[in-house]
């Protein structure tokens, strides 16, 4: 071949490249500390006596705007916080709706569930609020409402930064999670060298790079599911997502990350307990981001579709009142606040419904169909959603727990009938009435499905 005829191949072979034709998304990105001014009491663990007394790192709220062809929009929002409640999503919910026309279905908060974060008004309220005293209790409430403030401002931050995009996907692999039902913490690492770890779990690391006109890196949306539990102490910090999302940002000078948590109710980072295997866990996480961002990326085509239900949960028969006021009188520190605030809701009815609305949304990002599922997920539900679809491949279904509404474990059949803490000793903590039914899971899979096939 001619140098001429190789320049001229090259030369088409560039202005034809799907990564040179004109960016056919738009995106905005932004963030918003999270860090509490004062310091109060923390989430996620019920042992704490006292409030946090230092920050490690800040934590943040995150948010991203994305637009098609067609101007339909869709907006994640990332945080670091142990869940959120209904109650401030619903708040969210109207005022994203009064500043950006934004329905229900085309908006998503998803959390990393760091166990060093603040404690909130509406979330594990048995656990904390009702356990703090008034002055802790009064800055649980404020936090709350000025978090939701901060929630719905960054979003605003991220429509300011709308511009032209490039958007690729791709999938990488971490084996930071184990399967905590299944191995003993102590015995992990020996278990991990002899290839015995036991249990389902899921070591996919989605990823969604938002690349500006330039091919800039902008943003990066990645998940994982594994909980958020290295770190225990009182400090404030993201925990090993909040040093991976530190770590991309630091690779990539600019970049915002966005972490959400996938389907990590029943697996852990083992063995966990300091600052270095949090950082260390959050390196593993960011390398494999790196990876997919270093490599073959797909390009997201196609349309935005949104969609969102809230399904009525089945419950089995719940807790009734004179259930309640013999743990309100005879009950240990966690049974009590649970019986206090379970009767409040009781006070002006007869029982307690047996069914919860529980949040399924699911968006298709082109070939991607990104699901978000509210409560504490435990794995199961990934590796069923993630079995093979008609025209849907495993790497293109992504999946978020911790999202929109984190109301109790959400146990599959089988964790629900070998019991145990995701199988609904948990509930003590979250305040929620009742078991979870047996349907409840084919009731999750069915609407799940159900979405992920809407055209």
């Amino acid at each position: 071949m001619s140098l001429r005829r190789a320049t001229l191949w090259f030369f088409m072979l560039l202005i034809t490249s799907p990564l040179l034709a004109a960016p056919t998304w738009q995106a905005g990105s932004a963030r918003i500390k999270l860090t509490p001014e004062q310091f109060m009491w923390m989430s996620g663990y019920g042992g704490r006596t006292v409030p946090a007394d230092g920050k490690l790192t800040d934590i943040w709220a995150k948010a991203l705007v994305l637009r098609d062809t067609t101007g339909k929009e869709a907006v994640l929002i990332t945080a670091d916080l142990i869940g959120i409640g209904a109650e401030s999503t619903r708040w969210v919910a109207e005022q994203l709706k009064k500043n950006h026309g934004l329905e229900r279905q085309q908006f998503a908060i998803a959390t990393s569930h760091t166990h060093t974060g603040p404690a909130l008004a509406d979330n594990l309220v048995p656990l904390h609020y009702l356990r703090a005293d008034e002055a802790q209790q009064n800055r649980i409430l404020e936090y709350t409402l000025k978090l939701r403030g901060m929630l719905v401002d960054v979003v605003g931050l991220a429509y300011k930064e709308l511009e032209p995009v490039y958007l690729t996907s791709g999938s990488g692999l971490c084996t930071v999670a184990v399967n905590r039902r299944n191995n003993s913490e102590s015995q992990v690492p020996q278990k991990r060298l002899e290839g015995m770890l036991n249990g389902p779990y899921d070591h996919d690391v989605p990823v969604l790079a938002v690349r500006d006109a330039d091919y800039k890196l902008k943003t990066v949306v990645f998940g994982y599911a594994c909980h958020s539990t290295v770190l225990s102490f009182t400090k404030w910090s993201g925990d090993y997502p909040g040093f991976a999302q530190i770590e991309l940002e630091q690779m990539y000078p600019g970049l915002n990350a966005m972490f959400w948590a996938g389907c990590g109710a029943d697996q852990n980072p083992l063995p966990r307990r300091t600052v270095d295997l949090a950082k260390h866990y959050g390196q593993r996480v960011a390398r494999s981001v790196d990876s997919v961002l270093r490599g073959t990326m797909t390009s997201v085509d196609g349309n935005l579709v949104t969609h969102y239900k809230e399904i009525k949960g089945k419950t089995q028969q719940p807790i009734n009142r004179e259930q309640l006021n013999e743990l309100l009188a005879n009950g240990n520190q966690y049974e009590k606040p649970y019986a206090q605030h379970l009767l409040k809701q009781l006070s002006a009815k007869e029982s307690l419904p047996r069914f919860y609305p529980y949040p399924i949304q699911t968006w298709h990002l082109g070939d991607i169909r990104m699901v978000f599922l509210g409560g504490e997920v435990v794995v199961d539900y990934a590796v069923k959603l993630k079995h093979p679809e008609a025209g849907l491949k495993k790497s293109n279904i992504w999946i978020a727990g911790y999202s929109n509404d984190v109301m109790a474990y959400i146990p599959s059949t089988r964790v629900l009938l070998e019991g145990g803490y995701e199988g609904g000793t948990s509930n003590t903590y979250y305040g929620f009435p009742a078991l979870w039914s047996e349907e409840f899971e084919a009731q999750i899979l069915n609407e799940t499905h159900r979405q992920m096939n809407i055209k």
